[in-house]
């Protein structure tokens, strides 16, 4: 694979080596044999910045047992409820659910909690200790106040639990199941046997769209029930309880989109007759096989803990959706089915991922990406159109943009290509004309731009510059294909961002349809979304030596950027950066592009330093499914996917001395730089090698 590399990161060039040659010894000194270690699923459950009112200023992440990419996340759920279902600051845990999203900064899933009791306790919740707790990647343990230990672990598309009852309570052991409860509003059916609970819920309301989606589970428990029923006469809850002597049920759950026998065969696929232990040793080898794919040697223990819960919570999503025999629920409603080796996936937080996660995936796991954007256009198919948030088999409307094309073509430039990507293409282009796609497209072809107060468009200066944004990275995935056609009305189009450039003020700013600038300031959130003016004024990824040379050029440029980040996480009101939220994410890397590699380093490193952290507190805003903590991956290793749709990385030195990322079915890329520190600054130099070929 070919990286090629933005120029502007290297001017100015502590040594940096970026090669794809076999590793060098130093390298080979600092595998990392259990990254898991250093992985705490508890970062991001806390609060680590303010609430701006974008999904308030925790991770809004889950500790729970899931598997990479996983399409069960079996997690404990407080009382006091915080997006992810986890709030650290509440010691009450009110069940397990089997679904959650990681980092969403709206309700969504909690579906069907479990929750171990002793017979005669309706109290609803238990309390707990962080201290007789525990989380580590692809389990979960915690003992109840009250003496029950539960023990959660996952495959793919299944959990298993152990909890363990007090041998000094006489009271029977005993369990819940709701399947009328979740995060938004919910109704269901759970059908008791003699030793199974199986059921479906429905649910939705994501975001407070009109989203819906069914989940089928099958639960089969190692001993039968001595007494079961639906309490109150609810037939979507089940109560059980178990024989006198029993202290230690194990239970088997899957879940399904499709029908309770898929939930049962989706156990039987992936579980065996494996026992608990077996399954939990196996979870912890696939997240150590999936973490390792990124070797990182030297650092603090503090920086290695950083990256690696950050690199575990890139690969949390987007999730399984297709049952092991490949069957599910398409966006029309109709049952579709996988071909043989392929995964369909769900939950696409477009507007959050297309700009740095959906790249770490494709470099990562490239057979994994390519399925991605198979089902990306499965959905834009059977749809009838790209949603730019789907959930599930449905789409919620949220955001702006028309992210989910831009995450085909992100993938497809870092080597995850086995799809159909000039199928993709051409679902693309028609859907730049429909309005469930693209509200406003009309005026943004005819007139270059979205004007202000168009109807049924949030933030017209940003879905412009969205669309603008899209538009430059289908053109590549066009040039790539050979579609010289496409390629031209694309790449014009992507050029739309100049006609919101204000030259009276320097600014990206809303314009009235007849070419007037309405008043403004730079600190304006009117036109635009979750964020202002002086944020957004950035947002041009793929042409930032054009935006340059209108505001006067790299030196202007430098001091504007110097002000902008005097503040790293100032919310969406004031002028200054937001890197707790998307729009900024990139900006910090536009230092490259003025010449100025030195500040872009210096930004880096004070962002990495200061607002990420190994606790639970260590995320200044909404995680977004993977989105915060890519970033992060990404500055880490020094580079940064900036131009959606292109394999051009941006460049700062690696906050490590020796990486190795081992790339399934490729090269190995090395980045050595053995004076790399928290206190190093410089790059040197830079050297990029291929691999030697036979025969070469």
């Amino acid at each position: 694979m070919r990286f090629p590399f933005r120029r502007a990161a290297l001017a100015g060039a502590a040594a940096l080596v970026v090669s794809s040659a076999p590793a060098a010894p130093a390298a080979e000194d600092y595998t990392v044999a259990d990254p898991a270690q250093y992985v705490n699923p508890f970062v991001g459950t806390a609060p680590g910045g303010a609430d701006f009112g974008h999904g308030g200023g925790a991770g809004n992440t889950f500790p729970g047992a899931t598997a990479p990419l996983g399409g069960v996340q079996w997690s404990p759920d407080t009382v006091t409820y915080q997006h992810g279902g986890y709030a650290y600051g509440d010691n009450r845990i009110r069940g397990f659910s089997l679904t959650h999203l990681s980092g969403a900064g709206c309700k969504g899933y909690g579906n069907v909690p479990f929750m171990p009791t002793l017979a005669g306790d309706t109290t609803g919740h238990a309390t707990f200790s962080h201290a007789n707790e525990r989380a580590t990647p692809g389990n979960y343990r915690v003992a109840f106040d009250n003496g029950i230990r539960s023990e959660l672990t996952a495959t793919q598309r299944s959990g298993i639990a152990r909890f363990t009852y007090p041998a000094t309570d006489d009271r029977p052991a005993a369990l819940s199941v709701d399947a009328g409860r979740a995060f938004n509003k919910a109704t269901g059916t759970v059908d008791i046997g003699t030793d199974t609970l199986s059921g479906f819920t429905d649910s939705g309301g994501f975001c407070k769209s009109a989203n819906r989606y069914r989940l089928y589970f099958h639960a089969v428990f190692d001993h039968p029930f001595a007494h079961a029923a639906h309490p109150d006469g609810r037939p979507g809850a089940a109560q059980v309880s178990f024989r006198p002597g029993v202290r230690t049920v194990t239970v088997r759950v899957g879940v399904s989109f499709v029908s309770v026998d898929g939930a049962r065969r989706n156990i039987a696929a992936e579980q065996h007759t494996n026992s608990y232990d077996q399954i939990r040793r196996a979870a912890r080898a696939r997240w150590n096989d999936w973490l390792g794919r990124i070797s990182v040697g030297g650092g603090t223990g503090t920086q290695r803990r950083v990256f690696y819960t950050a690199l575990y919570h890139s690969l949390l999503h987007p999730s399984a959706f297709s049952d092991a025999d490949g069957r599910y629920p398409g966006m029309d409603g109709h049952i579709h089915t996988t071909p043989s080796g392929h995964v369909q996936y769900a939950n696409f937080s477009g507007w959050d991922v297309y700009r740095s996660q959906v790249q770490l995936l494709a470099l990562l796991a490239p057979h994994e990406a390519s399925d991605i954007a198979r089902s990306v256009l499965n959905q834009g198919l059977q749809a009838g159109y790209f949603d730019r948030w789907t959930l599930a088999n449905g789409g919620t409307g949220v955001m702006v943009g028309d992210p989910l094309p831009v995450i085909a073509s992100a993938v497809h430039a870092f080597g995850a290509t086995d799809f159909d990507a000039r199928g993709l293409l051409r679902a693309a282009m028609a859907g730049r004309k429909d309005k469930r796609q693209r509200p406003g497209h009309a005026q943004y072809d005819s007139l270059g731009y979205i004007p202000a107060g168009t109807k049924g468009v949030w933030g017209s200066a940003a879905t412009t510059l969205e669309y603008a944004v899209c538009d430059y990275a289908l053109a590549q995935l066009a040039h790539r294909l050979g579609d010289t056609a496409a390629y031209a009305t694309l790449l014009k189009a992507s050029g739309n961002w100049r006609n919101l450039f204000n030259p009276a003020t320097g600014y990206l700013q809303p314009r009235a349809a007849d070419g007037t600038w309405p008043a403004f300031t730079p600190a304006q959130t009117k036109e635009y979304v979750e964020g202002n003016a002086a944020q957004y004024t950035w947002m041009v990824p793929h042409d930032l030596p054009g935006l340059f040379t209108l505001m006067g050029g790299n030196a202007a440029v430098t001091a504007r950027l110097d002000t902008f980040f005097t503040r790293l996480n100032a919310g969406g009101t004031q002028p200054y950066a937001y890197l707790g939220n998307e729009p900024s994410f990139d900006t910090p890397w536009a230092y490259d592009f003025a010449g100025r590699p030195d500040r872009a380093r210096d930004t880096v490193r004070r962002a990495l330093a200061t607002l990420f952290s190994d606790r639970p507190d260590g995320l200044v805003g909404n995680d977004d499914l993977g989105a915060m903590s890519s970033w992060a991956v990404w500055a880490s290793l020094g580079m940064y996917p900036q131009a959606a749709g292109t394999g051009q990385l941006a460049l700062v030195a690696p906050a490590f001395p020796s990486t190795v990322v081992h790339r399934p079915g490729g090269p190995r890329m090395v980045l050595a730089a053995p004076d790399a520190s928290a206190t190093s600054r410089d790059i040197r130099t830079l050297m990029v090698t291929a691999p030697q070929r036979k025969g070469s």
